[in-house]
């Protein structure tokens, strides 16, 4: 294990020889060879975690990005050291980027520990990267600002304005119904992602970006400018120069964050009718914090924040709709009464002070809504108990079919997101008033996929079914949208109730009670338990550490030993 040093900037994090100068002076004669000299090693320095991939399209100008920040940084007088670690781009890698979200976070732990630097500035963008480099950040200790990649520009098809991924499932679902040719569906897939950038819509990196900035891990107005504008490069000079000042301040992440941070990220994820996967990714920052929280926090913070953005899936606009109504700063000006003005944030000022700087939405804009007018009622998340879900599960009710939200139908069950492919058999007789069960797909069991809303089966799409319930122990795209239920703690894979679940049984959904049980008599379920085993795990490598020691998704989804 490499030595640790109390020392700064260079002098941090010495490699072990046993001879501390001797350390030192080999340092500075390896990177006289990169062009270093000894005015260069004085300043403080600012490690850039630099996510660019082919593999990840969604950081396709990221290189552009790393030049502006090490702008930022030579400008406030310290040196700027980019390092790679792994990127996760969702749409290409299998089986999803949650099953290495961890392993990132792992990485980039490591690596800030192990190299040399003051502060670090975290780019990344794509549905993971942002959670895993916050966790491994924060667990590392040091000064840091987080950097998003932004949101795509929206794209264009015979008149529509069209945006990833809320507009991919919607016209992909016109496509299994018979309404979208062929030839469209191809016409389509060349328009739906018009540049660089994450989905433009409120999916997962979209609400990651937001909580960041509102957990004050990231400069002002640095969620929403989309990737391809100069804004987005300014917001990364701007980062720049901050992590200079955190470096010289020493202003650590346990400063900044508090309760009072993580209650203002989840008033700002509900006003947004955000993804319900950032309910797990926050869960797993407060743990790595040390700072309590639970599902029902959400709920309860939620219950009483109504939806303000008009933004896809709850809503109708997109993110560079967000942006140029304002961004984060108006839209938590509009919820100044809601938030903890005291928080604090990497500007060294407080959320109240920033705040106090921005003027409320204008009346020229519908995409920021107001208390007094908001765009959908409380609760757009919402948590479920009941016997199905112990420990909980999770509903984006702003994104249901209202006629659905109290339900009682017949189960249907596939075994995992393989068994699932079967779905458009009509001999499976499945009607709209049933129940569509999907297991072995939490953390444990899949390394939780975004399967949660399987597709509607086509023969009853060509009779104009749009949604039916659908209950899990995985996730879904924030993209996504209807009566879908995630998360549901504990999952099949270690035994939970999902795994008893036999096709007819009842169940029974009523989110005004905030209730998901399956209606069987215990002593039956018992009976089931007695005959049940849990599903083989892999027999080595990153998925079977993965699944010896992954915690369920009401706790984060994070590893025990992290």
């Amino acid at each position: 294990m490499a030595e640790m040093d109390e020392g700064s900037g260079i002098e941090r994090h010495l490699t072990s020889y046993g001879d501390r100068e001797f350390s030192k002076y080999m340092r500075r004669a390896f990177l006289a060879s990169a062009g270093f000299d000894r005015q260069d090693l004085q300043r403080p320095i600012v490690g850039i975690v630099d996510t660019s991939s082919d593999y990840n399209t969604c950081h396709r100008q990221m290189p552009e990005m790393v030049q502006a920040v090490k702008r930022g940084v030579l400008e406030a007088g310290g040196l700027p050291l980019a390092f790679p670690t792994i990127s996760l781009h969702e749409i290409l890698t299998a089986p999803t980027t949650m099953l290495f979200r961890n392993l990132e976070a792992m990485d980039t732990e490591e690596m800030i520990r192990a190299q040399p630097m003051d502060a670090v500035v975290l780019l990344g963008g794509c549905d993971k990267t942002v959670p895993a480099q916050l966790m491994g950040a924060i667990s590392a200790g040091i000064p840091f600002v987080s950097v998003v990649a932004g949101p795509m520009l929206t794209g264009s098809w015979r008149g529509q304005r069209l945006g990833a991924c809320t507009d991919c499932r919607r016209l992909w679902a016109q496509y299994r119904a018979g309404e979208i040719s062929h030839e469209e569906i191809r016409e389509i897939e060349q328009a739906l992602c018009a540049t660089g950038g994450t989905c433009m819509v409120m999916g997962t990196a979209s609400t990651m970006a937001a909580v960041t900035e509102a957990l004050g891990l990231m400069v002002p107005g640095g969620a929403a400018p989309p990737h391809a504008t100069g804004e987005r490069l300014i917001r990364c000079v701007e980062s720049g120069r901050c992590a200079v000042d955190l470096a010289r301040n020493n202003r650590l992440p346990s400063q900044i964050l508090s309760r009072k941070s993580f209650e203002n990220a989840i008033t700002v994820l509900a006003a947004l009718g955000g993804s319900t996967n950032v309910i797990v990714h926050l869960l797993a920052l407060a743990r790595r914090a040390s700072i309590e929280l639970s599902l029902d926090d959400f709920d309860r913070i939620a219950a009483k924040t109504p939806l303000l953005v008009d933004c896809k899936p709850a809503g109708c606009g997109y993110m560079e709709d967000l942006h140029k109504a304002g961004g984060l700063p108006v839209l938590m000006k509009e919820l100044e009464s809601r938030l903890h003005l005291d928080a604090l944030t990497v500007t060294g000022k407080t959320l109240g002070a920033l705040l106090e700087e921005v003027e409320r939405a204008g009346k020229w804009q519908t995409t920021i809504r107001t208390l007094a007018e908001p765009l959908g009622p409380v609760a757009s998340l919402a948590v479920l108990h009941g016997s199905l879900c112990p420990d909980g599960a999770v509903i984006k009710a702003a994104a249901a079919t209202p006629e659905l939200m109290k339900h009682r139908g017949p189960a249907l069950v596939f075994e995992s997101p393989e068994d699932a492919q079967r779905i458009d058999d009509p001999a499976l007789g499945i009607t709209p008033d049933h129940v569509l069960i999907l297991r072995n797909s939490g953390p444990v069991g899949a390394g939780m996929p975004e399967a949660g809303s399987l597709p509607i089966p086509k023969y009853l799409s060509a009779q104009g079914v749009r949604d039916i319930v659908r209950v899990s122990d995985a996730r879904m795209s924030g993209t996504a949208y209807g009566t879908v239920c995630l998360h549901c703690s504990p999952e099949a894979a270690v035994g939970g109730p999902l795994a008893l679940v036999q096709n007819g049984d009842m169940i029974e959904l009523n989110v005004e009670e905030r209730r998901l049980d399956l209606l069987v008599d215990p002593a039956e379920l018992e009976a089931r338990r007695l005959q049940w085993s849990p599903p083989p795990t892999a027999p080595r490598g990153w998925l079977k550490l993965h699944a010896e020691h992954v915690l369920q998704a009401h706790l984060g989804a994070d590893l025990d030993f992290l």
